[in-house]
């Protein structure tokens, strides 16, 4: 049985050699249809990968609090938040003294998306920086914002209201060209301030937004510098395994203290990473359902290819089946024979799919540091899809085959 199916596919395989322009334009349905579930599912990958990693440097046990609701509001955020009170520092600690399961809570002020900052030396500079007045433990709470060189802002700093910066990774470079920034001037704004410390850049970027743009002052010496500043946001760490808990605890004290009635809903958000993490799968299944419609339309056109030139293949070797038959080939034989010339055809389709997927998702991690690949599951999926399309749309021309008379095939011309 092995053998004959051995001797079959050797046929298939003969077959498709000797007609390779046909093949080829048969098959490329076949590969469109395949690649796009491949790509995709490695570009979800990759992005899911790049998720992970971001939700990690935020931390996975915090909640982020903001007067805006989450996403993007591009400066125009419906009136009803921009009329929402700003949170207070005092809404901070009181989380922080009455939430049960809160272990810190830090805040972080800035002065609001429309308005530019500038830091600038000498030797160069960097607007459209990410400003903020933040407190002591901000590089506690946030597991992003490790101290790469120098040291942190301490509570002295914060308490005297010091001129001291930090800078992003990638900011301390354009400043300081020959490196060595501690200890140095920088004017923001037309005001100097000493650099103390240089922020790690944050994990899990890629491409051009894989920057640190990140200046950071202590946040009193942000409200003295910047009195109409009110954008306040805070993040929330909870005690291990009480992430659900401390949610309720923040969202019960906000809610008293900003005084919302029992019925209406939040005048503030609050979210963890594990809700962005849900909602990022969420659309990510759409996508998901979204691209087998598209691939199957592909796959279908390439179907439909292989069946008409089955088709074609089984009326030019007419002569061909009756000789087999002749000699003692059963019907069973020509099906598989022909089924096989099927299935290797578009089995092809999927193993050249794969090859090239493989090899532009490579181009694209070496190019932007990306993570994504071709998961195992869709590599299989894809190829697995593949044969079944030339089994599927085999089937007719197999079997047409197989029920030729060979005292007719034999006259055939």
């Amino acid at each position: 049985m092995a053998q004959a199916y051995g001797e079959n596919l050797k046929q298939a395989m003969d077959t498709l050699r000797a007609h390779k322009m046909r093949s080829a334009l048969t098959v490329f349905g076949v590969v469109l249809g395949v690649t796009v579930v491949m790509l995709v599912a490695a570009l979800i990958t990759g992005f899911d990968y790049q998720i992970q990693e971001n939700i990690k440097q935020f931390g996975a046990d915090t909640a982020f609090i903001s007067k805006w609701d989450q996403g993007f509001h591009g400066g125009n955020a419906p009136l009803e938040e921009r009329l929402r009170k700003p949170l207070t520092l005092e809404d901070a600690n009181a989380i922080k003294e009455g939430g049960r399961s809160v272990k810190s809570v830090t805040a972080f002020i800035q002065t609001g998306w429309m308005q530019s900052h500038t830091v600038r030396t000498k030797a160069g500079e960097v607007t459209a920086i990410d400003f903020r007045g933040v407190q002591p433990n901000f590089g506690q709470v946030y597991a992003n914002a490790a101290t790469l060189e120098g040291r942190f802002i301490s509570e002295g700093d914060d308490l005297h209201r010091e001129k001291v910066v930090m800078l992003g990774e990638n900011v301390a470079p354009v400043l300081f060209p020959e490196g060595h920034p501690i200890g140095k001037d920088v004017m923001i704004d037309g005001t100097d301030f000493q650099v103390i410390g240089v922020v790690e850049k944050p994990k899990g970027g890629f491409g051009m937004g894989d920057e640190d743009r990140r200046v950071l002052i202590p946040f009193n010496t942000f409200k003295k510098t910047y009195p109409s500043a009110d954008e306040l946001n805070m993040r929330v760490q909870a005690y291990p395994g009480r992430l659900d808990q401390m949610v309720d605890d923040a969202t019960e004290i906000l809610r008293r203290r900003r005084n919302v009635k029992y019925d209406a809903k939040n005048n503030f958000s609050i979210g963890t990473a594990a809700q962005s993490v849900e909602e990022f799968h969420n659309i990510m299944m759409m996508v998901y359902i979204a691209t087998f419609v598209l691939s199957a339309i592909g796959l279908l056109i390439g179907g439909v290819g292989v069946m008409n030139i089955m088709l074609v293949s089984v009326t030019e070797r007419t002569r061909e089946i009756g000789v087999r038959k002749a000699i003692g080939a059963k019907r069973k034989d020509i099906t598989w024979q022909f089924l096989l010339e099927a299935m290797t055809l578009t089995g092809a389709g999927g193993i050249i799919a794969l090859v090239l997927v493989n090899g532009l998702v490579f181009l694209i991690r070496a190019t932007l540091k990306w993570h994504g690949m071709v998961p195992v599951w869709a590599a299989v999926l894809g190829v697995s899809i593949s044969v079944s399309v030339g089994l599927i749309f085999g089937v007719w021309p197999a079997m047409k085959a197989a029920k030729l008379d060979p005292v007719e095939a034999l006259r055939y011309e």
